[in-house]
């Protein structure tokens, strides 16, 4: 079995899994790529235990993958921002999505990451597929997929 920490592994993947390495965290910087500020919405969307969601929001924090600004003062309440090093994560989302996608979700996914300029969706190398543009984070929009649950209420 492996250990939790790789303290013993001088290897650049380790380190990184050190910080984002779990899957709550990965979920967090989903949420947070997608526009996802606030405590209560991260744990409204992800249904995770406040010391959960709170142990990985101090992480990402202490290592600058998100800011966390007050964004209220009575009560105090505090919003959590993807710095340019979160969004630098983005890629590694992008293509677990497109892997998932393939591979688990029978070319059928859930969301779909379309180019803001053109409305061309995206692929695994953050090519637009309708004008061969690279895109970024801040580039994209995302839309319900051919694989999406439908929403309670509508017919």
């Amino acid at each position: 079995m492996l250990p939790r920490a790789y303290d013993s592994q001088h290897c650049s993947i380790a380190a990184t899994l050190e910080i984002v390495g779990d899957r709550w965290t990965l979920l967090i910087l989903r949420e947070a790529s997608r526009g996802v500020t606030r405590f209560a919405d991260f744990q409204h969307t992800l249904g995770l235990a406040r010391t959960v969601l709170s142990d990985r929001l101090g992480r990402l924090t202490e290592h600058g993958v998100l800011e966390r600004h007050r964004y209220q003062e009575r009560p105090e309440r505090f919003e959590y921002l993807l710095t340019s090093k979160g969004a630098e994560l983005w890629p590694v989302l992008n293509a677990l999505m497109t892997w998932g996608d393939k591979h688990i979700m029978a070319d059928l996914p859930p969301v779909v990451v379309r180019h803001n300029d053109c409305g061309g969706s995206i692929d695994s190398h953050r090519i637009c597929r309708t004008c061969h543009s690279p895109v970024e984070l801040h580039d994209v929009y995302r839309e319900p997929g051919p694989g999406a649950l439908p929403v309670p209420g509508r017919g």
